[in-house]
């Protein structure tokens, strides 16, 4: 029986990035597992959906050269929608004027705040929390 899950990611990256990847792990295999998948970038954890950023990642959890942003993009091809913190973007210098020039290209944002992670985890049948 297929799920809807609401995955929110808000550890920064440069503090835990094992945890980030768990969690960009799990969602992907909910995803593959037939589950509708929400995934909400919130706090730091938006350096994730950063083409630099999540480039450099592989290397310190431990994995293949490519890994971490091949998950990104699993997330963007089956991924009901992905969401991130407008305020949490800015915070790092990123808006929707100037994303297409810092995030993973072709990524499809739904900008969003509180608002968002309360609509999406009250729709939820499950939510995980990284």
């Amino acid at each position: 029986m297929s799920k809807r899950y609401f995955v929110q990611i808000s550890t920064d990256p440069d503090v835990d990035p094992r945890k980030c990847a768990v969690a960009l792990a799990c969602a992907v295999q909910a995803i593959t597992d037939g589950h509708s998948v929400n995934i909400f970038f919130a706090s730091h954890a938006v350096k994730l959906l950063q083409n630099e950023f999540i480039g450099g990642l592989d290397e310190r959890v431990s994995q293949e050269p490519g890994f971490c942003k091949q998950m990104i993009e699993a997330l963007m091809e089956g991924a009901e929608a992905i969401y991130c913190s407008t305020g949490s973007q800015a915070v790092l210098g990123v808006t929707p004027d100037n994303a297409a020039d810092v995030l993973v290209g072709g990524l499809e944002l739904n900008w969003s705040g509180p608002p968002g992670v309360i609509e999406l985890s009250s729709n939820a049948d499950v939510s995980l929390t990284y």
